[in-house]
Formats: C-alpha cells, structure tokens, sequence
C-alpha cells in the first residue's frame, strides 16, 4: 500500500493530515522561520537553511521575507528568478518558476486541489496539481495562481489577477477569473 505522501507525490487523492507529511511540513516551517527572522544583509538571497531544502535554488535566485512554503522540495527557482515580499506557495506538488521571472508582492501560487465531496473534504482528502510559470513572466502583487496552471514564457499577469487556466506565452492577462487583455 502507497503512504499518503508516495499518493500526493504522484498527484493521487491522499490524506494531507499524515505524520510523515506533517514531519517535512515542519522541517520547511522552521527553515521558512529562520529565512523570515534574518537580518535580511545576513540572510542573502535565500536563507542557507531554506535553500537547503528547495528542489533546485540557484545562488541568482532571490526570495524576499514574509515567504510562506509547505514541502520545499517541489520548489524549483530558475537563474534571476524573484519572489517578492509576502509570497505564499503551497507546492504540495512541483512549482517550477523560470529564469528571471518577477512574481509580485503578496502573490499566492496553490497546488492543492481539495476534494469536491464535503465529506471527504472534511477529512482533509485532497490532491496536488503542478503549477508552471516559464521563463521572462512578470506577475503582479496579489495574483493567485490555482492548482495546476502553466503560465507561459514572457507572459504577464496583473495584479491581483486570478488565474483559473492556462496563460499563453506572451500573453497579458488581468482579472477575476484572468482573461487576455
């Protein structure tokens, strides 16, 4: 029988309350805390702590204070890439951001897709959806990007936009649901 974590791995319904899960949340938590509290001049771009544990960081990569993740591993940064003040990213399954992509302050980026019966909702049944942002994108402040989107290289999506589908590369998108503008 697969562990709750080997079904959210492989973008299965899983149960999210499981202590293997909830152990690697509390690893990212602390990391996430140490990277939060640093003097951002001894912090650097990302906390060593926090790089640590991302799927891939490179040293180019900036990620600003008031960060929030959930697993770390899931987490891949491109050359430049830049997290402004605020971001929460809940990469309960692969988050790629690409090369010198800009996401806004306070940009929220989910991968959990929780589970339409209330039943088994409440039971806290879900499943992770990749969410994909390419290279050259710029979201604006606010943004939420929902389980399984793919924002496409050199695309820009406005502030406060919530993006419910795929965005074309190039394309400009703005609003609730986003929409090309």
């Amino acid at each position: 029988m697969r562990s709750e974590r080997d079904k959210m791995r492989a973008g299965d319904w899983y149960c999210s309350l499981d202590p293997e899960i909830d152990a690697q949340r509390m690893k990212v938590f602390d990391a996430v805390h140490l990277h939060n509290s640093a003097l951002p001049s001894e912090r650097g771009n990302i906390h060593p702590a926090l790089g640590a544990l991302l799927g891939t960081a490179p040293d180019s990569a900036r990620i600003e204070g008031q960060f929030h993740l959930l697993y770390g591993e899931n987490l891949h940064l491109g050359e430049e890439a830049f997290l402004n003040v605020g971001c929460v990213v809940l990469d309960s399954a692969r988050v790629e951001i690409g090369a010198r992509s800009m996401i806004g302050p306070r940009t929220q980026i989910y991968c959990a897709d929780h589970h339409r019966d209330p039943k088994l909702r409440g039971q806290l049944i879900e499943r992770a959806l990749p969410v994909t942002i390419g290279a050259d994108v710029w979201i604006g402040g606010g943004a939420i990007l929902l389980p399984g989107v793919t924002v496409g290289d050199g695309a820009i999506v406005g502030a406060g936009a919530v993006v419910t589908k795929d965005v074309p590369a190039g394309a400009r998108v703005a609003g609730n649901p986003a929409r090309a503008i």
